[in-house]
């Protein structure tokens, strides 16, 4: 991180496949080949959780912290493992090449993975490489486990709805049903034995291509997680297990009126007389994933805004103060070495920024942020970078930067950008602009989008925050990941120094 480099922004899901999602098989390698042709040294991704539809597919809501997302499973990788058979994955669904439909893909790749544990579950008992991964994941795979079983048990309904003995993890309740569904919570932990295998293997390839991997790890967890459910000390809840408060932002560049994102908030007070341990072990399980991970939404970690749960609006809440100080010392003295950058987007105060100095840990820099009416002071502006920043064309939650020019950037912003650059800019040439702007500052890091490297417009936006419907759902196509763009990337790359 403290060299000059660059790197792409692509999802897993974002990648060519044939069966309706991008995946950890062909299609990921590939890539990786790519990403080598073009000189770059980063892959940034979106957080591996598992996903569900009725959470919008989003990385960032998920039934737990830990577990990998079964839909990213290879069908590929599968029959080359002689888990299934190629005559299993022969006929498929026509999925969409340039969009993901989840209930399709969900519906599908549940099928082959029910067929892929029925064909292999006599195997298991005595399965030394399966036994290991158990025992050395059980402190959350257990519980999620077991969680995700209750669920399918209760048709999808949340945990504070289930029966109260249930809900309260009395011990005989729980052994009563880790027995009930012993066979239904084998064939979860199966899945993630083949989600992992899968996903370190691929880790594996990208260091022999010496490529690093960035993950994304959320800040917080969704309320229905086997994460709440299984250690309720650690969040603010009542007497009854529900959320007495819940997260949100207050009116930002996204919003207006805030956004209300709904999980339970932490106890620092809690969290701090244990040694921030839950904490720990989730920073301890992500560094083994990947080689740097950014900490989104940094700045709960110094202070969180906090709604009170029946508020119906983000507006309504308050800034709570975090322990964030004591939180990065103790993590310090557990892992001398700390690859983080700070996702420190949004109205960031002095206190953040203190925390981030302290400890040394980048932040983000956006540059379609940067072209507003306060552009010499406006810290995304190139002049105003340091080299210890990572710089973005735009996030995931951006639109794409024609998608930007376009529907976002009025006249005096677009004249503000052509004087910046020298000359006039068009909705044709913008992207390579400002990825030449990006890879010329002085910042040790970039990321680029690809739809920006493409040059795509507004279509492929990956999310548009406080909306539920068409996100999370963009692909590349194989055929618009050439050698010609590979080459055209290394060359800008080469000229400004980050190979």
């Amino acid at each position: 991180m403290e060299r000059r480099g660059s790197g792409i922004l692509l999802h897993i899901t974002s990648l060519p496949s044939s069966y309706g999602i991008g995946d950890l098989g062909p299609g990921a390698y590939g890539f990786v080949n790519f990403l080598s042709e073009a000189d770059q040294i980063y892959w940034q991704i979106l957080p591996l959780n598992r996903t569900c539809t009725a959470y919008g597919n989003s990385p960032y809501s998920s039934f737990s912290a830990f577990a990998g997302n079964p839909l990213l499973i290879s069908p590929e990788l599968m029959v080359e493992d002689g888990i299934l058979l190629k005559s299993d994955i022969e006929e498929h669904p026509t999925f969409p090449k340039e969009r993901v439909n989840y209930r399709a893909v969900t519906k599908y790749k549940d099928k082959i993975l029910g067929i892929a544990y029925e064909r292999n579950k006599e195997k298991l008992t005595g399965n030394y490489e399966f036994e290991r991964f158990c025992s050395e994941n059980s402190y959350w795979l257990n519980d999620y486990g077991l969680f995700v079983s209750i669920k399918r048990q209760f048709k999808g309904v949340d945990w504070s709805k289930w029966p109260e003995d249930l809900k309260d993890r009395k011990e005989g309740v729980i052994k009563e049903w880790e027995e009930r569904l012993r066979e239904m919570i084998l064939m979860e932990k199966y899945f993630q034995y083949i989600f992992f295998k899968q996903w370190y293997s691929l880790k594996n390839y990208c260091k022999s291509k010496n490529l690093q991997i960035i993950g994304d790890v959320p800040i917080y967890v969704n309320y229905d997680s086997s994460d709440v459910w299984a250690n309720p000390e650690v969040f603010k809840l009542d007497e009854e297990g529900r959320p007495v408060f819940v997260t949100g932002v207050p009116p930002d560049y996204f919003s207006s009126t805030g956004q209300l994102w709904g999980h339970p908030v932490y106890d620092w007070n809690f969290l701090k007389e244990t040694q921030y341990s839950w904490w720990i072990m989730r920073i301890e399980y992500n560094l083994r994933l990947f080689d740097i991970f950014r900490l989104d939404h940094f700045r709960g970690f110094v202070s969180y805004w906090k709604i009170p749960v029946n508020e119906k609006r983000a507006i309504n809440g308050r800034w709570e103060k975090s322990p964030a100080k004591d939180f990065f010392n103790t993590l310090f003295k557990h892992f001398p070495h700390l690859p983080i950058i700070a996702e420190d987007l949004g109205v960031i105060t002095p206190d953040v920024k203190e925390i981030m100095n302290l400890f040394g840990f980048p932040g983000m820099r956006v540059l379609i942020f940067a072209f507003g009416k306060n552009l010499p002071t406006n810290t995304n502006a190139p002049h105003n970078y340091v080299k210890n920043t990572v710089v973005y064309t735009g996030t995931h939650d951006n639109n794409t930067i024609k998608g930007w020019f376009k529907k976002e950037l009025d006249h005096e912003g677009r004249k503000r950008l052509s004087e910046y650059i020298g000359h006039k800019v068009s909705e044709k040439t913008v992207h390579w602009e400002l990825i030449r702007l990006a890879m010329m500052s002085v910042a040790n890091m970039v990321i680029i989008p690809m739809q920006d490297i493409l040059g795509l417009g507004e279509r492929a936006r990956m999310n548009l925050p406080a909306s539920s419907r068409g996100n999370w759902e963009w692909r590349v196509t194989q055929d618009q990941l050439s050698s010609t763009i590979a080459q055209g990337l290394s060359e800008t790359t080469r000229i400004y120094g980050r190979v």
